[in-house]
């Protein structure tokens, strides 16, 4: 036995060639495993991510954006701009609240800077009387899955209680946990007494609301420990109607007896002043934003959402309907079946290509990476963070198209060993051994060239460093596969050799005929093109430099990210501070009705849903 064949019994290649029974096992656990683990992994629109950001907001009512930006936003950007660990400062002023935005350095400590930031700002005392107390927090991001639209012209409070029962429905379901309402004025109760009927009782609006406050409380007195156990003391006058706070007292005794709120004043049952409101197909509306929390997954959440939908229309009074405005879960939903259709075309393309090519049977086995490498992976994803999302299923489409690169390469390198005659085990061994270097450092490139995107800053960077993860665990375990497992798959026929017999004979007669039509045709194609080398060269340099040419007289255009046309046309119109609530409708049916107009020319009723 000489030196060479002793050293081709040697290594991890030769090991796993003669231990079938390793390999299979390598196979198994990452096809099974990565199987298991799809089922279980955490499953979101986008990957989780940290805003780092504070925002502190201050409300003035009554105030315009002028007064905002002089009393508050200028007060609380000077005492958090010099703080250590901030990036960014940006303010927004509005009527009667200001709101600013404190971006953070990446890396900083978010819980230290957050402290500082409510500390600098507890400070300040150049505030407006007026103005209530500032609300510093940490912002977080809310996993909207589905929005639904109650709509029905029908009075506010209707639609308001119809609303309160569907949340109450929404909630009940195992698989809905967070929903809000939207587009929704909050419960008031008005209470309106005029100047003369306070003269008349010699009263004042503060001994009125004094009254009214000491008389509508809920608090615990503590609790009575007698013989028989603690007896717990609790005042109980909470109201909640405007009936309610009608029967409280405002005179105890008097000449004309005793005199009850409803007696003096106007009292209404409903919603907050202020000029906001929506509508949805032209009708008023009110909005409810479904979230996802904890394990729950995009589809279970929609689903659940859409069936209960279903269910309430049918029961709700004639006029009222519930829609779908929006929901993220079609478009993962889509992206998975994408990146399935894009997988399941991948297995049948190699299947077929390298079957007619090479061998079928070695056209299985280099397919078999494919689903090898991308169910392996789920096996170490979830260590690293990493859920199935859109930026997630995006990588796996686009590792899809270079995966099996590595593992062509062997096969192929040892089908040429097994068609010079060399036994198939040798073959298998020399042939995976002859070309692991080249394999390796191909896949360390590939790995590399992804890298970068682990180093992006800022909530971006959060974002994509998911799709140099995926990548890179694919492209190991790929790497693996197409080593260690490949050879030993090729090294025997086996039970699929002995399927695949006639099948291959057939191959075999198309494999000599396309040999043929290489020598023939090809050579000395090949011949003379090595022969005018220097030509070929200057051609390809000259049309590299017309490809250069034509991007740099910028008939091809370059941006950061390409416009994608949205599902929704949004218009927004801005009228100057302290328009009339008249002429903000009138803008706004004035865009409504441009948008039926455009709906109508080009699509009809189906496309101008929604406005």
């Amino acid at each position: 036995m000489t030196t060479e064949t002793q050293n081709i019994k040697k290594g991890p290649i030769a090991w796993m060639v003669k231990h079938r029974v390793a390999s299979n096992l390598l196979m198994l656990t990452l096809l099974l495993g990565g199987l298991i683990r799809v089922f279980s992994i955490k499953q979101e629109y986008l990957p989780d991510f940290e805003l780092d950001m504070v925002t502190v907001t201050v409300a003035y009512p009554g105030s315009g954006p002028e007064e905002i930006e002089q009393g508050i936003i200028l007060s609380v950007e000077e005492a958090v701009r010099g703080l250590e660990g901030v990036d960014e400062v940006s303010s927004t002023a509005r009527e009667g609240f200001g709101t600013v935005n404190v971006e953070l350095l990446t890396g900083a400590n978010e819980q230290k800077v957050y402290q500082e930031i409510q500390q600098e700002v507890a400070r300040i005392r150049t505030f407006p009387e007026e103005a209530e107390d500032p609300s510093v927090v940490l912002a977080t991001r809310k996993r909207e899955v589905i929005s639904l639209a109650l709509h029905g012209d029908v009075a506010e409070a209707t639609l308001r209680e119809l609303a309160e029962t569907t949340r109450d429905r929404l909630l009940l379901s195992p698989d809905i946990t967070q929903v809000e309402l939207g587009g929704v004025r909050d419960y008031e109760i008005g209470i309106e007494i005029s100047r003369d009927r306070l003269r008349e009782y010699d009263l004042t609006i503060p001994e009125v609301a004094d009254r009214i406050r000491k008389t509508s409380l809920e608090l615990a007195g503590g609790g009575l420990k007698t013989e028989g156990g603690e007896i717990l003391v609790r005042i109980r006058d909470r109201r909640d109607y405007g009936k309610e706070f009608g029967a409280i007292p405002i005179i105890a005794a008097g000449e004309n007896g005793q005199v009850l709120l409803r007696d003096i004043a106007q009292i209404k049952d409903g919603f907050e002043d202020v000029d906001r409101f929506a509508t949805y197909n032209g009708e008023p509306c009110i909005f409810f934003r479904i979230y996802r929390v904890g394990d729950q997954t995009p589809i279970k959440v929609a689903t659940a959402a859409r069936e209960i939908m279903d269910e309430l229309n049918q029961t709700f009074p004639p006029g009222i309907k519930i829609d779908v405005l929006n929901d993220s879960s079609e478009n993962f939903r889509q992206r998975g079946n994408l990146l399935l259709k894009n997988g399941f075309t991948g297995l049948v393309l190699v299947l077929i290509i390298l079957g007619l090519f090479l061998q079928p049977r070695l056209a299985f086995w280099v397919m078999m990476g494919i689903p090898i490498s991308f169910l392996g992976s789920f096996l170490f994803l979830p260590q690293m963070d990493v859920s199935i999302s859109m930026v997630s299923m995006f990588a796996f489409i686009v590792a899809l198209g270079i995966v099996v690169d590595d593992a062509v390469v062997v096969a192929e390198n040892i089908h040429g060993y097994i068609q010079r005659g060399v036994p198939p085990i040798e073959a298998a061994i020399s042939g995976a051994r002859e070309v692991s270097s080249p394999v390796i450092f191909s896949v360390l490139t590939n790995i590399v060239a992804f890298c970068p995107l682990l180093f992006m800053p800022g909530v971006m960077g959060q974002l994509w460093k998911v799709i140099p993860i995926v990548v890179i665990s694919v492209f190991t375990i790929s790497l693996v596969e197409c080593l260690i497992v490949l050879p030993s798959h090729l090294s025997h026929k086996g039970f699929l050799g002995h399927l695949l017999g006639p099948l291959t004979r057939r191959q075999k007669v198309f494999s000599d005929w396309f040999y043929q039509l290489v020598q023939s045709r090809y050579s000395p194609f090949l011949y003379r093109v090595l022969k005018f080398r220097y030509l070929v060269v200057a051609g390809a340099i000259a049309i590299l430099i017309l490809v250069v040419g034509y991007v740099k007289g910028k008939r091809i255009g370059t941006e950061l990210m390409p416009r994608v046309e949205a599902d929704y046309a949004v218009v927004t119109a801005v009228l100057p501070y302290g328009s009339p609530v008249e002429r903000t409708m009138a803008v706004r049916d004035r865009l409504v009705e441009a948008g039926e107009e455009v709906g109508r020319e080009h699509g009809g009723e189906e496309l101008i849903e929604g406005i």
